[in-house]
């Protein structure tokens, strides 16, 4: 009987607890979209929320760059695809900035507040990254620079407001680290190209808002 690829797509995916392979996800990152990426260190059991790296007070468990370190990320298809092979379970981090997409963070409540505003203001938004704590907009690259004008233009910006730029990274769906399961709040549109990105002046304002209204203004650890 012949096989229908679709359906065995479907098969492979449920096998794999319903989400697509973390080494396809990995390769189409990197070569499709010239993501840059990189394998993040993991965590030290299956199932278990504690770093495999040597802090023991890890505040990212599993979602960060050990070894590799972050300036290997890549593009490169033979080297993504030896990572995963060799690492299937990595989690698969995002080096931020630069040509890649840059992100603005905040605590999950505050996040749906803010995608709500955005929405009733007519914001065109691009991809936005969820974990069961934290929201992540992605935007447009910006400079230091850039931000540093933007910042200073506000009366407050809340603690727990992050910016991920230059040396900066996040994991991506469908990694699974300390923080649980990462996935698409917002996800790009199925089979576009190189995913559109708004600039980060469009959403600072809205975001700091969301917090403010929220009360969530402390550092989160």
């Amino acid at each position: 009987m012949r096989e229908i690829p679709g359906r065995r797509r479907r098969i492979l995916s449920r096998r794999n607890n319903g989400r697509p392979e973390l080494i396809s996800a990995a390769l189409n990152f990197a070569t499709a979209w010239q993501w840059p990426v990189l394998p993040g260190v993991g965590l030290r059991t299956r199932g278990a929320d504690l770093c495999a790296c040597p802090d023991p007070e890890c505040t990212v468990p599993g979602a960060h760059p050990f070894d590799p370190v972050l300036l290997a990320a890549t593009t490169d298809e033979p080297m993504v695809r030896w990572w995963w092979t060799n690492r299937p379970e990595a989690p698969i981090v995002l080096a931020t900035g630069g040509r890649a997409p840059c992100a603005v963070s905040l605590p999950a409540l505050a996040g749906a507040r803010a995608l709500a505003a955005l929405d009733r203001r007519d914001v065109r938004l691009g991809p936005v990254v969820a974990n069961p704590d934290r929201w992540f907009l992605l935007v447009a690259p910006y400079s230091l620079e850039q931000l540093g004008e933007l910042l200073y233009a506000k009366d407050h910006v809340p603690g727990s407001l992050r910016f991920h730029g230059d040396g900066g990274y996040l994991a991506l769906p469908p990694s699974v680290t300390g923080q649980g399961q990462v996935r698409w709040e917002r996800a790009p549109l199925p089979g576009s190209a190189v995913p559109w990105l708004p600039d980060v002046e469009a959403v600072v304002d809205t975001v700091v808002e969301a917090l403010t209204r929220t009360g969530v203004s402390a550092p989160e650890l």
